[in-house]
This record gives C-alpha cells, sequence and structure tokens, in this order.
C-alpha cells in the first residue's frame, strides 16, 4: 500500500488547511510505501535577522525568506538592527519596499525601541505603530532604566509589545562565550550569567509597573527562567523564547571555531535543563530562531575574534524534532505550540489557509551548510545527523520552497 499525509496542527488552528487539494499534494510528493508525510500549518518564528537594508553582503529579504520557507516558516519578523535602524515611519517603509518586492514569505518589521538603537531617545513610536509588529533594541540592551520605564509606558499605551534584549554591558567584561569551566579552562574572556539575568529581572518588573506586555528574547540562564516562572504566577503580562543551539548545546560542547559564538552564549548543562524544564512546563512560550548570518570571513576569527551569532532557520524544525520530539522531552504538540500557536498569537500574526509546509518525517540526513539558501553558513551543527525534510511550503497559497533531490 501506499503511504499518505497526515494533518498536524494545534488545536487553535485544527482547521487551516480550508479548501487545500490534499490529493494534489499526494500527486505532487507521493510516500513511498509505509511512509507517512506530514502536512503542519507554516511555522512562525519571531526573531530573526536578515540584514537588508544595510549589511546585505550578510543576507538579503531574498535569500532569508527563501531559507526560511526551505524550514517551513511562513512568517517571520525582522530585527531592526539594520542600517538605516527603523525607528521612523519613513525609515521602516525602506526596509518594507524591500520585503514587498523579495520576500517569498511573510515578513514582519520590528520598530526600534530607541533612535539608532542607542538607548537614550526614544524612537517615534507613534509613527511606527502601525508598521512594526512589535518594538525592539535587539542586539543591545537598554541600559537606562528610565528610558525603558518610559518606552514601556509609551508601547502600553499604544497596545503594542516591547521584545526586550537583556544584557547588562558593565557585566560583560569584554567577555565572548559562558563564564564556565570552559572559558577558565582555556584562558577566553567569559560572559557572566548575570549580565543577562540582571536586565531581566529589571524589565520584569518595569513590565508590572506599567503594564506593558513584555517579550523576553533569546533566554539562556536557569535564572532567567525561574524569574520568569515566577513572573507568569504573578500575573505579569510577559512571554519568553529560547533558540535550538541553546537547548541542545552547552558549553561542554564547544570547539574552538567561531561557528560556536552566538550572543548570548551557549550555558551550562544545568541552564539547559531548566530550559528544557521550562518549554515543557510552559514557563517558555516560544522557540526562535534568532537566524544571524555572517560571511565565512567574519566568523573565521575563533572564538575570541568572530562575529556573534549562527544561522538556524533552515535547522531549527529538524533539530527540535529530533533532539526534543523524539527523545520524548516534549510532545510534537507541545513543539507545534513552540513554533506555530504560542508565537502567532503573542505578536498578533495570522495564519492563512494557504500557509503551511509538508515533511518527511522519516528522512534522516547529516546537515550540510553546503546546501544551505542562507548566505550564512556557519553553524556549530555541521554533521550533525536530523530528521525531518521540507518537501514544500505554501505562502497564502503560492509554492514559497519545493525540494528537489
Amino acid at each position: 500500500m501506499s503511504g499518505s499525509i497526515r494533518i498536524l496542527a494545534p488545536k487553535a488552528y485544527g482547521g487551516f488547511t480550508g479548501n487545500m487539494d490534499i490529493e494534489s499534494i499526494s500527486r505532487t510528493f507521493p510516500a513511498a510505501d509505509g511512509t507517512d508525510f506530514v502536512l503542519f500549518p507554516g511555522f512562525c518564528d519571531v526573531h530573526v535577522h536578515f540584514r537588508e537594508p544595510g549589511f546585505s553582503y550578510k543576507e538579503t529579504i531574498y535569500s532569508g525568506s527563501r531559507a526560511a520557507a526551505k524550514g517551513g516558516y511562513t512568517a517571520v519578523c525582522a530585527m531592526p538592527n539594520l542600517d538605516p535602524v527603523p525607528d521612523s515611519a519613513e525609515d521602516i517603509r525602506i526596509e518594507k519596499a524591500i520585503i514587498d518586492r523579495d520576500a517569498a514569505i511573510n515578513v514582519y518589521t520590528y520598530g526600534s525601541i530607541t533612535v539608532d538603537e542607542k538607548g537614550t531617545e526614544l524612537s517615534d513610536m507613534e509613527g511606527l505603530r502601525h508598521l512594526a509588529v512589535a518594538f525592539s533594541d535587539d542586539g543591545h540592551g537598554v541600559q537606562d532604566g528610565e528610558v525603558m520605564r518610559d518606552a514601556m509606558e509609551r508601547a502600553a499605551g499604544l497596545g503594542m509589545l516591547i521584545a526586550a534584549h537583556c544584557e547588562v554591558n558593565e557585566l560583560l567584561n569584554g567577555g565572548y562565550i559562558n563564564e564556565g569551566a570552559y572559558s577558565a579552562a582555556r584562558g577566553h574572556r567569559g560572559i557572566s550569567s548575570e549580565s543577562e539575568w540582571r536586565e531581566v529581572e529589571r524589565d520584569i518588573a518595569l513590565s508590572s509597573e506599567t503594564g506593558c506586555a513584555l517579550h523576553l528574547c533569546h533566554m539562556s540562564t536557569k535564572e532567567s527562567v525561574e524569574m520568569i516562572r515566577q513572573a507568569k504566577r504573578r500575573g505579569i503580562n510577559v512571554t519568553a523564547e529560547t533558540a535550538p543551539h541553546y537547548l541542545l548545546l552547552t558549553e561542554d560542547d564547544l570547539k574552538e571555531d567561531g561557528a560556536w559564538k552566538m550572543n548570548p552564549p551557549l550555558r551550562t548543562r544545568a541552564d539547559r535543563d531548566a530550559l528544557l524544564e521550562g518549554i515543557g512546563d510552559g514557563t517558555i512560550d516560544v522557540i526562535a530562531t534568532d537566524h544571524a548570518p555572517h560571511t565565512a570571513q567574519e566568523k573565521a576569527g575563533g572564538l575570541q575574534a568572530s562575529a556573534f551569532g549562527i544561522p538556524g532557520i533552515e535547522t531549527a524544525f529538524p533539530l527540535c524534532y529530533t533532539g526534543l520530539v523524539k527523545t520524548g522531552i516534549i510532545s510534537m504538540e507541545r513543539l507545534m505550540e513552540l513554533l506555530i500557536e504560542n508565537p502567532r498569537r503573542r505578536f498578533g500574526i495570522p495564519l492563512n489557509s494557504g500557509d503551511w509546509c509538508l515533511w518527511d518525517l522519516a528522512d534522516e540526513y547529516p546537515i550540510d551548510p553546503g546546501e544551505f539558501i542562507s548566505m550564512g553558513k556557519s553553524t556549530p551543527f555541521a554533521g550533525r545527523r536530523v530528521f525531518g525534510r521540507c518537501l514544500m511550503t505554501s505562502c497564502g497559497g503560492n509554492e514559497a520552497y519545493r525540494y528537489r533531490k
């Protein structure tokens, strides 16, 4: 007997297939005998860096959106560390014009919290209100608590979300990997856990004071997880994300290679275990990739001199399915909540009936950066064997990606 297509979706999107012609899809991708292909609603990533305008030598809207489609994503939110920084309606429209011209999927834009992301003067938040999906200074923690309080008060008045990059600059001490056993043994400068959780603590308190909806980016420490858990118990309007690399890797895996350098850095096993507990019990709401491509030259300086950041949008689902679902850490239903339902609900991103991705979950293969669509190739997961290959992604009923052997 031939295989079939199963449809899996969070309960909130149980009817997402609409008038979709499943038979036509089955004819396009006939499953082998006894094999099921799985159709999911389009994934949603609320934390990507597509680098355009300003840094198109690293990535473009064209390449990044097609890489996202290969990963099963039909909606992403692009961070504002660009040139020009989208801190006004005029500047964000530059980015939006490129998106309208080149994007293969739905790309939503962040407005910055502060002018040029410098942390001193608030952006034109009113002017950005109907153009931005949320506000963030990602790449930079807002150091001045009064500035962040003013930003949260204004965002709350506009009914907008703030996505916070939490990092206390004075606690970084020139570090570039986690301050732990690996850095001590090899003479590297370390980034302390406190540099993250201290600002998480501050921003949760400000959210409580102002009533602003707060989303915490790329959480990496056990202290942050516990603070978020307690904040939710107190009814504070906070959500949080982490990334696949923080769930699947630790400082014990580090190699003397720029592919292992990201910010926040890979932390300890205890931090990883706390994050795994957090995605299981609902403390962590979203798995986002923090897709951050760089050139080969920028990643060739080892741990000390390479740029922070790795590409991740093409590998996120296979890594999470293989490392989290097949190992029994979380269920497939929970993974769908983390990749589809929760990010869309928190950021108000709709799912159309034509937004879906088709996967062969039985296909096992090694991750090969040479096959990435993204211009960024430097990943710590190179060579890791994973299950799950995206066969096709449709966005708005239009083919955004198709696998060709």
